[in-house]
């Protein structure tokens, strides 16, 4: 790709009744998000009429018929679906999670077919979205199946970044879930993120304690000290820079996590309760891992102020600039390393 060559980016308007299209339209209202980018929405032309209408959000589009006649320098919208869907703001409905489904499957199709660079996804509703065809718990489980690679939920804000070693997976059945396999995929998972999509040569993991205070030497659970500790002294062994694991309740309050490149958390709260606290408003949820760049905003669907014109579109904004950057970084990254390889082989 040419450095200025403009990276195309797909959106999935998530769910209609909650403030996805209103961050969407308020993030492309500012003309200037056009020089770094030509976005392509998932959706209809009626949809996006509908909602900038109902919100109030002056906005041009151009109506295409598929993601490979996206016109740069305007915001493109993809008509997915000609039927009118019925939106009803703050409404958790069968429809609104239908045609969510529609958006973010016709946004993968085109990601897989290389019509789109980058995927930034709206927030979805998880108990509308599920259907006969659809049977995940969010839009990482989905992509998982659908893209090559092994997924990482990655939460990233400047220079915190948080992953998953559970992600959805209900609390009580998170150590259980937690093995030295798994273990040992999300610490490669991450290292390599850090490596190929945020430019960090030699990254430094820290490792969230399972129990409370790491389990304090077995006191109060045995999982740290029989499943965590042995892997992490054998990758660290190994040459990798993995650290902990660290008591999850004085890590963040003392600054520890400044010490280190990425953390991963245990399970999903331990992570994102410490990362929506720091960085609420510009976080980004990274799906690290995949063959394509998703990215999506750090909150959800907020049925409370849908359709009030009152959500604030900072952390879906975040979201595409951290989609752009992390495609740039990984291009290169990329180019340097088939650069290393060709050297290799005219060596031979």
């Amino acid at each position: 790709m040419l450095e200025n060559a403009k990276i195309k980016l797909g959106i999935s308007v998530g769910d209609l009744n909650g403030i996805g299209c209103e961050v969407i339209l308020k993030t492309f209202a500012d003309s200037r998000m056009l020089d770094f980018c030509t976005p392509i929405i998932f959706a209809s032309n009626k949809t996006i009429s509908f909602q900038k209408n109902a919100l109030g959000i002056e906005v041009k589009y151009s109506g295409i018929q598929d993601a490979s006649k996206a016109l740069e320098g305007k915001i493109n919208v993809v008509n997915v679906w000609k039927e009118v869907p019925n939106i009803r703001f703050g409404q958790a409905t069968e429809e609104a999670g239908k045609y969510a489904i529609k958006s973010l499957k016709q946004a993968v199709e085109a990601l897989k077919n290389d019509e789109i660079d980058v995927l930034v996804t709206a927030p979805i509703n998880k108990n509308n979205i599920q259907a006969e065809d659809f049977n995940f718990p969010g839009h990482t489980d989905y992509l998982a199946q659908e893209l090559e690679g092994e997924s990482l939920m990655f939460m990233v804000a400047d220079d915190l970044r948080i992953g998953l070693l559970t992600d959805h997976v209900a609390v009580k059945d998170a150590p259980a879930a937690i093995n030295p396999i798994l273990i040992r995929t999300k610490v490669r998972i991450i290292e390599k993120s850090l490596s190929m999509d945020f430019g960090i040569r030699r990254p430094k993991v820290a490792l969230l304690g399972i129990n409370p205070h790491s389990g304090d030497n077995g006191v109060i659970g045995k999982e740290d000290d029989e499943v965590l500790k042995p892997v992490i002294k054998e990758m660290s062994d190994a040459g990798h820079l993995v650290f902990g694991p660290y008591s999850a309740d004085s890590f963040f309050g003392s600054d520890t996590y400044k010490r280190f490149d990425g953390i991963l958390a245990a399970y999903h709260d331990q992570g994102l309760i410490p990362f929506k606290t720091l960085s609420f408003g510009k976080g980004v949820n990274f799906t690290a891992g995949l063959s394509k760049v998703r990215t999506s905003p750090d909150h959800g669907t907020a049925y409370e102020i849908a359709g009030k014109g009152k959500a604030d579109h900072s952390s879906f904004k975040e979201a595409v600039f951290t989609a752009i950057e992390i495609y740039r970084n990984r291009t290169e990254y990329q180019e340097l390393t088939d650069n290393v390889l060709q050297k290799q082989r005219t060596r031979r």
